[in-house]
Protein backbone atom coordinates (compact mmCIF):
# COMPACT_ATOMS: atom_id res chain seq x y z
CA UNK A 1 0.00 0.00 0.00
CA UNK A 2 1.41 3.19 -1.06
CA UNK A 3 -0.87 6.71 -0.78
CA UNK A 4 -0.06 10.20 -1.35
CA UNK A 5 -1.26 12.82 1.03
CA UNK A 6 -0.55 16.84 0.84
CA UNK A 7 -0.33 19.11 3.51
CA UNK A 8 -0.02 22.96 3.72
CA UNK A 9 2.88 24.63 5.49
CA UNK A 10 4.06 28.05 5.97
CA UNK A 11 5.84 27.55 2.99
CA UNK A 12 2.99 25.99 1.02
CA UNK A 13 2.53 22.61 0.09
CA UNK A 14 4.32 19.62 0.65
CA UNK A 15 3.82 16.12 -0.17
CA UNK A 16 4.40 12.68 1.89
CA UNK A 17 3.92 9.19 0.73
CA UNK A 18 3.05 6.48 3.67
CA UNK A 19 4.15 2.92 2.94
CA UNK A 20 4.59 -0.07 5.22
CA UNK A 21 6.80 0.54 7.62
CA UNK A 22 9.72 -1.92 7.80
CA UNK A 23 12.86 -1.88 9.09
CA UNK A 24 15.08 0.24 7.17
CA UNK A 25 12.59 2.72 8.53
CA UNK A 26 13.63 1.42 12.35
CA UNK A 27 16.41 4.31 13.78
CA UNK A 28 14.07 6.95 12.08
CA UNK A 29 11.18 5.34 13.63
CA UNK A 30 12.83 5.31 17.15
CA UNK A 31 14.30 8.67 16.70
CA UNK A 32 10.54 9.81 16.12
CA UNK A 33 8.83 7.68 18.82
CA UNK A 34 12.46 8.98 21.30
CA UNK A 35 11.50 12.67 20.46
CA UNK A 36 8.01 12.23 21.73
CA UNK A 37 8.81 10.06 24.89
CA UNK A 38 11.36 13.30 25.34
CA UNK A 39 8.36 15.93 24.98
CA UNK A 40 6.55 14.33 27.89
CA UNK A 41 3.00 14.27 27.08
CA UNK A 42 2.85 11.02 24.18
CA UNK A 43 3.27 7.88 26.49
CA UNK A 44 4.32 6.80 30.15
CA UNK A 45 7.58 4.93 28.45
CA UNK A 46 10.76 6.87 29.18
CA UNK A 47 13.18 5.18 26.33
CA UNK A 48 12.14 4.04 22.94
CA UNK A 49 13.30 0.63 22.86
CA UNK A 50 15.40 -1.48 20.69
CA UNK A 51 13.77 -2.56 16.82
CA UNK A 52 13.84 -6.07 17.64
CA UNK A 53 11.45 -5.61 20.53
CA UNK A 54 9.13 -2.68 18.65
CA UNK A 55 8.94 -4.77 15.89
CA UNK A 56 8.21 -7.92 18.40
CA UNK A 57 5.51 -6.11 19.18
CA UNK A 58 3.90 -4.81 16.06
CA UNK A 59 1.72 -5.94 13.80
CA UNK A 60 3.37 -5.90 10.37
CA UNK A 61 0.33 -6.06 8.87
CA UNK A 62 -0.72 -2.88 10.33
CA UNK A 63 1.74 -0.49 10.33
CA UNK A 64 3.15 2.71 8.26
CA UNK A 65 5.86 5.15 7.80
CA UNK A 66 5.26 8.85 6.40
CA UNK A 67 8.34 9.26 4.13
CA UNK A 68 9.37 12.76 2.51
CA UNK A 69 10.19 13.32 -1.44
CA UNK A 70 13.88 12.18 -0.39
CA UNK A 71 12.92 9.48 1.63
CA UNK A 72 12.98 10.92 5.12
CA UNK A 73 10.31 9.49 7.29
CA UNK A 74 8.06 12.39 9.32
CA UNK A 75 6.02 9.56 10.90
CA UNK A 76 4.98 6.52 12.03
CA UNK A 77 2.07 4.69 12.84
CA UNK A 78 1.71 1.07 14.64
CA UNK A 79 -0.85 -1.23 16.10
CA UNK A 80 -0.72 -4.15 18.29
CA UNK A 81 -3.25 -6.74 19.53
CA UNK A 82 -4.95 -6.13 22.80
CA UNK A 83 -5.29 -9.78 24.03
CA UNK A 84 -4.94 -13.48 23.05
CA UNK A 85 -8.30 -14.43 23.85
CA UNK A 86 -10.18 -14.85 20.70
CA UNK A 87 -13.28 -12.36 21.61
CA UNK A 88 -10.75 -9.35 21.48
CA UNK A 89 -9.23 -10.73 18.03
CA UNK A 90 -10.85 -7.54 16.28
CA UNK A 91 -9.49 -5.01 18.85
CA UNK A 92 -6.21 -3.63 18.21
CA UNK A 93 -4.45 -0.87 20.20
CA UNK A 94 -2.39 1.91 18.43
CA UNK A 95 0.33 4.32 18.60
CA UNK A 96 1.09 7.35 16.24
CA UNK A 97 3.87 9.78 15.82
CA UNK A 98 5.28 12.80 13.98
CA UNK A 99 8.44 14.38 13.91
CA UNK A 100 8.39 17.78 15.46
CA UNK A 101 9.36 19.20 12.36
CA UNK A 102 6.60 17.42 10.15
CA UNK A 103 3.26 18.56 12.23
CA UNK A 104 0.94 20.65 10.84
CA UNK A 105 1.18 18.71 7.20
CA UNK A 106 -1.57 16.49 7.69
CA UNK A 107 0.81 13.60 8.34
CA UNK A 108 -0.89 12.09 10.97
CA UNK A 109 -4.07 12.19 9.26
CA UNK A 110 -3.03 10.34 6.61
CA UNK A 111 -1.28 7.65 8.85
CA UNK A 112 -4.35 7.32 10.53
CA UNK A 113 -6.48 7.08 7.42
CA UNK A 114 -3.67 4.25 6.29
CA UNK A 115 -4.51 2.24 9.70
CA UNK A 116 -7.96 2.07 9.51
CA UNK A 117 -8.27 0.77 5.48
CA UNK A 118 -5.63 -1.86 6.98
CA UNK A 119 -7.55 -3.03 9.97
CA UNK A 120 -11.28 -2.87 7.88
CA UNK A 121 -9.73 -5.00 5.12
CA UNK A 122 -8.41 -7.31 7.58
CA UNK A 123 -11.80 -7.37 9.56
CA UNK A 124 -10.60 -5.52 12.66
CA UNK A 125 -13.68 -3.35 14.37
CA UNK A 126 -11.74 -1.55 17.02
CA UNK A 127 -9.27 0.72 16.89
CA UNK A 128 -8.29 2.04 20.22
CA UNK A 129 -5.60 4.21 21.88
CA UNK A 130 -4.70 5.83 25.67
CA UNK A 131 -3.70 10.00 25.09
CA UNK A 132 -2.74 11.85 28.06
CA UNK A 133 -5.26 15.06 27.89
CA UNK A 134 -2.40 17.61 27.92
CA UNK A 135 -1.91 16.06 24.24
CA UNK A 136 -5.12 18.30 22.86
CA UNK A 137 -3.17 18.06 19.17
CA UNK A 138 -3.46 14.14 18.95
CA UNK A 139 -6.93 14.29 20.51
CA UNK A 140 -7.85 16.68 17.80
CA UNK A 141 -6.54 14.56 15.03
CA UNK A 142 -8.38 11.01 16.25
CA UNK A 143 -11.87 12.66 16.86
CA UNK A 144 -11.36 14.02 12.91
CA UNK A 145 -10.07 10.45 12.03
CA UNK A 146 -13.11 9.48 13.41
CA UNK A 147 -12.11 8.32 17.24
CA UNK A 148 -14.73 8.93 19.88
CA UNK A 149 -13.82 9.39 23.70
CA UNK A 150 -14.96 6.47 25.62
CA UNK A 151 -13.57 7.61 28.88
CA UNK A 152 -10.69 8.75 31.41
CA UNK A 153 -8.74 6.48 33.27
CA UNK A 154 -8.26 9.07 36.24
CA UNK A 155 -4.52 8.68 38.21
CA UNK A 156 -3.99 5.47 36.10
CA UNK A 157 0.17 5.73 36.26
CA UNK A 158 2.88 7.76 37.13
CA UNK A 159 5.16 9.23 34.88
CA UNK A 160 8.09 11.24 36.13
CA UNK A 161 6.98 11.23 39.82
CA UNK A 162 3.09 12.28 38.94
CA UNK A 163 -0.14 10.95 38.47
CA UNK A 164 -0.94 10.83 35.02
CA UNK A 165 -4.91 10.41 33.61
CA UNK A 166 -5.04 8.59 30.31
CA UNK A 167 -8.40 9.36 28.00
CA UNK A 168 -9.56 6.39 25.82
CA UNK A 169 -10.33 6.67 22.10
CA UNK A 170 -11.60 3.87 20.05
CA UNK A 171 -12.87 3.85 16.38
CA UNK A 172 -15.34 1.66 15.39
CA UNK A 173 -15.51 0.26 12.00
CA UNK A 174 -18.99 1.20 10.27
CA UNK A 175 -18.52 -1.57 7.60
CA UNK A 176 -17.63 -4.46 10.30
CA UNK A 177 -19.95 -3.39 13.46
Amino acid sequence: MTRQTQGKTAGGTRSAVVVPLTPRHAGQVLAIYQAGIDEGNATFETVAPGWEAFDAAKLPEHRFAALDADGTVLGWVAASGVSDRCAYAGVVEHSVYVHPAARGRGIASALLNALVDSTERAGIWTIQSGIFPENAASLAVHQRAGFRVVGVRERIGRHHGVWRDVVLVERRSPALT
